[in-house]
Parts: structure tokens; sequence; C-alpha cells
């Protein structure tokens, strides 16, 4: 079972129905949970292993964790004799984990309203440029987490999207988006690692990359 913003969020089963369907077949259910917040959330509902990205949410190294009952990750790290050794995670690599992870469960978490008023004078000051809109968005799938949603009017703007959003990554502070749908000329803005000081800084380069690329 796989949770992503990546795959369709409509008439879906959710994790309990599918692990429902899974214990009636005598199937363990593996759950990607990739990027996802809550570490409990899907075993409790009935996942036998939930598979975590560390560098994700957790804001960890390059690595990943398997939570789930017992002998299934008993299973699991059987692994560590098995193919794939060279992709093994080092000593470095797991004390880092296990620090982000002490990290992650013991801070407080911003809620989605909060991140709305942290965003609500950036959003602003985008929409005062030409050919930009912003707006809130909220996560597509179900998370408490709001996003700002920037779109370009490239007829207006007079520069492609994906020019821009290179663009933003050169400068002294490297500024990277969402970029599912820059084709479309619209990036999204993750705003719960970053302040309301350095959103200053992303709208004022977005501005300052718009001005630079129309008068070249």
């Amino acid at each position: 079972y796989i949770k992503s913003h990546h795959c369709v969020q409509k008439s879906m089963l959710n994790v309990a129905q599918a692990a429902a369907v899974a214990q009636s077949h005598n199937l363990p259910l593996i759950v990607d949970a990739a990027a996802e917040e809550d570490l409990q959330a899907y075993y409790r509902a009935g996942a036998d292993l939930v598979i975590y990205s560390g560098a994700k949410a957790i804001e960890g190294p390059t690595s990943g964790l398997v939570i789930g009952k017992t002998q299934y990750v008993e299973w699991v790290k059987r692994q560590s004799n098995g193919i794939g050794r060279a992709m093994k995670v080092g000593k470095e690599g797991i004390l880092g984990l296990t620090c982000a992870i002490e990290h992650y469960l013991t801070a407080r978490k911003e809620s989605g309203e909060e991140m709305v008023a942290k965003m609500t004078p950036f959003i602003q000051q985008l929409n005062t440029l030409d050919g930009v809109t912003a707006r809130v968005v909220w996560d597509s799938a179900g998370r408490d987490i709001a996003r700002a949603e920037i779109k370009f009017d490239e007829a207006v703007t007079g520069v492609d999207t994906g020019d821009l959003v290179n663009a933003l990554k050169q400068g002294e502070y490297a500024i990277y988006f969402r970029g599912y749908k820059a084709n479309e000329g619209i990036i999204e803005a993750d705003v719960r690692s970053v302040n309301a000081q350095q959103l200053e800084i992303v709208s004022r380069r977005i501005a300052e990359v718009l001005n630079k690329e129309k008068n070249a």
C-alpha cells in the first residue's frame, strides 16, 4: 500500500480497509509511507510493516526505517547479510537517523493553521507582482499541511517557469520548490521548515529573478 500525493487520492481504500482485505487472505500489509509524518497511525490502522524515509519529514540523513510487528521486523533484519550489502546505511547514518527520530518525536509540530498564518504575508507579497497569483492549498493526501501555490502567467511575466525554478536554485540561497506542475506554470512552497523571515527572502528572490529575466 503506497501512501503518497503522487497516487490517486479518490475512491481508494484507506489503510484500515486494505489491512482488512489482507488479513482476510492471510497476507501481510506493507505500507510505503515515504514522507508521511505520523510514525504510529498506519501501524495502529492494521499495517504489519510501515516504511518511512529518514530524509523527508523526519529530516534525517539519507536513510529509512521500518516499523511493525516483531516477527516481520525480524525477517527484515535478515537482509543485513544478503544481496545489496553495498547499499547498507553506515553507522554515522544510523546515529544521525536515531537523533533525528528522537528530535522528531519530541519536537512540537506546527499545525496547518499556523502554517497559513506564517505564509499569509508571503502570499500577499507575491500577489503584488505582475503575472503572479498565490494562494493557500492543502495537502492532497489529507495531511494537516498547508502550502503556498504560486501560479505564473508566463504571457505577463515573460519568464518560463522552469527557467525561474532553476534560477532560484543558483542564488546566494538555493531555493527549491515542489515543481510537479512547473510545466503548467505552477509551483508550491512547503513552509514547514522555514520561518517568516526566510519566506521574505524567498518572495524577494522571486521578484528579483522575474525582473532580471524579463529585462534580459
